[in-house]
Order: structure tokens, then sequence, then C-alpha cells
């Protein structure tokens, strides 16, 4: 019996590292087309320009970071905190083996951009000009999405029983969509400014370029071809979050429409997007860290790292427009 329930562990663990469940690179066309054509988030207006009094929508934003939490813990397993991920192989790390970490390593790529787009929403998207009072599910939301990425149900630092990863990140899904309904009420408020958006970019551009050192480092260091284990785990964070940013800068084009059309950005705005989605067209078999030179093993990580500094470079060119 014990034999056979670590083989039904094992087998579990092989069909959720390995089976992507949801995983569409044009996700964002479906999640974000209903509101397309419509007014600024949290703008109550009507065809003729007046102002009723409950004619608010859902910011776009908001519903595709709660979409990405909820691919990653409730379309899929969240590989992180399982426990036989934890335990490794045979107590070697999964990071450390060309096994069984991609699809942790991606959904971890999609957390950081979520994270980084919560603290947004909480500090300056979800006030008006930072003086407003905090929004106490926004900031739940940002809380929750903040916990350890590793934890299982049991633990030793400290001793005893906890809740587990995914436990948190659903309350988030909560939150972000409570909030939500409320914006679409009235009951919120989404500040779609200038200003905003240039530091929303700003920090997005910020979070990408640390990446992109990140994959500059391993190509450079340990291009070993495809025997650098480790190469798969940068290439696929990265991958996740071009994938959580392609949905974001495109819901973004949504809720600030206006902003983008005052400012001339629409041509810019789409190269960005189209640059993102671009990228995530490169999907290898085996990640392969070769030297940029050499003929026989590719080199990934450089091939994404371009399309990441291609859109780091839309981004900023992007702000530069707002700072005029």
């Amino acid at each position: 019996m014990i034999l056979f329930g670590i083989a039904v562990l094992y087998a579990h663990f092989f069909w959720s590292s390995q089976r992507w469940s949801g995983f569409d690179a044009d996700y964002p066309d479906n999640l974000v087309a209903t509101t397309a054509t419509s007014a600024a988030a949290g703008a109550p207006t009507n065809g003729s320009g007046s102002v009723p009094p409950k004619a608010c929508r859902r910011s776009a934003i908001v519903d595709v970071t709660a979409e990405l939490v909820d691919f990653n813990v409730n379309q899929n397993d969240w590989v992180s905190s399982m426990l036989l991920y934890k335990l490794g192989l045979f107590g070697i790390e999964w990071e450390s083996t060309p096994f069984f970490d991609n699809k942790a390593a991606f959904q971890r790529g999609v957390n950081q951009a979520v994270r980084r787009v919560t603290i947004e929403l909480v500090d300056t998207l979800g006030r008006v000009r930072g003086t407003s009072q905090m929004d106490q599910q926004l900031q739940d939301a940002r809380g929750n999405l903040q916990f350890d990425e590793y934890t299982w149900f049991f633990g030793i630092h400290p001793f005893g029983p906890k809740t587990p990863t995914p436990s948190f990140y659903r309350s988030s899904i909560k939150d972000l969509r409570a909030f939500n309904d409320r914006l679409e009420k009235c009951q919120a408020v989404f500040d779609p400014r200038a200003d905003n958006l240039l530091q929303f970019i700003d920090r997005i551009a910020n979070d990408i370029g640390a990446t992109s050192a990140v994959l500059r480092d391993r190509a450079e260091r340990h291009n070993n071809g495809w025997f650098d284990t480790r190469a798969d785990d940068n290439f696929w964070f990265a991958y996740g979050q071009l994938y959580a940013y392609y949905g974001i800068l495109a819901a973004a084009h949504v809720d600030f429409q206006e902003v983008i059309a005052q400012r001339d950005l629409t041509q810019l705005w789409q190269t960005a997007e189209q640059q993102m989605r671009a990228s995530l067209d490169i999907q290898p078999f085996i990640v392969s860290n070769g030297s940029e030179s050499g003929w026989l093993m590719p080199s990934h990580l450089t091939t994404l790292g371009f399309y990441v500094l291609r859109s780091r470079s839309n981004l900023v060119e992007i702000r530069l427009v707002l700072a005029q």
C-alpha cells in the first residue's frame, strides 16, 4: 500500500507538471474583446456624452489579472508547492535537473507579473491621485499574491501545519473580482490618468528589464548547450512573464484607451503588443543555451532575450511619449 501510494503521488506529480491546461498565446483576444470599445474603466458615460449615475464598467486589467491567477492555480495545479516538487529527485532540486520544472518556472513568471500589477493597482490605479484611501480588497489581493510560492500543507520552519500557497492565490481571485464588481457599480475607483499609465508602463519595463539581465548573464556564463540544466528555468520564467504582460498590456489598452488616443500612442501600443505576441511563438521542445556563434546547439536564451529587450524598448518609447 505504501508503494502504491508513492506510485500514485508520482503519477499525479508527473501529470501535473507536464499538462498545461488552458494555455493559449492569444488569450487576450477573448478576455478583452467585450470591453475593447467601451469607455475608460470607472468613468461613467453614455452615447450622448452625458454622465448617468450608474454607468461605470469593469477594469480589463483587473479582469485579466484575476484570470491569470485562475489559470495558474485553478485550471492547473500549482507545481512549486507540491510535495514531490519540494522533495526533488532523490534530494536533488528539480531545477538542477532537466526534468519536470518547466511548468513551475513558467507559473512563477506569470506570478511575478501579476504581483507587480497588484502593487500598482493598490498604490496608484485604484486610488485618486494617491491621496485617497487604499482599497481594502486590492490590498488583500496584493497581500495574498505576495505569499511564499513554495508552501505545502506542512512545514518545518516553523514546524507544523500550514495553509498551502494555492489557497492564498485563490483568495486573491475573489478579491480582484469583488473589486471589479464594485467598480462596475461605481462603488470603487480606477483612475486611468496619463501619469498613472506612465508609472504603470515604467514598472513593467523595469520588471522585464531585470529578467533580460538574468537571461544575458546565464547565456554568457553557462553556455553549455543542451547540458545547461538551469537554462530552461530562466527561459520559461521569462516566457511566463511575457505571457502575462501580453494580456495585461492588451487590457491596459482598453482601460487607458482615451489617454492612448489623445497622446497618439495607438501605433506604438499595437507594436508593443505584437512584439510580445511574437515572443510567445518560441516554444522549443528542449531549451538549449549554446554559444551565440555555435552551429550545432542553438541559444534559446539569447533568442528570447532579444524579444524581451525589444518589448522593453517599445515600453520605454511609450513612456517617453507619455512624459512629454
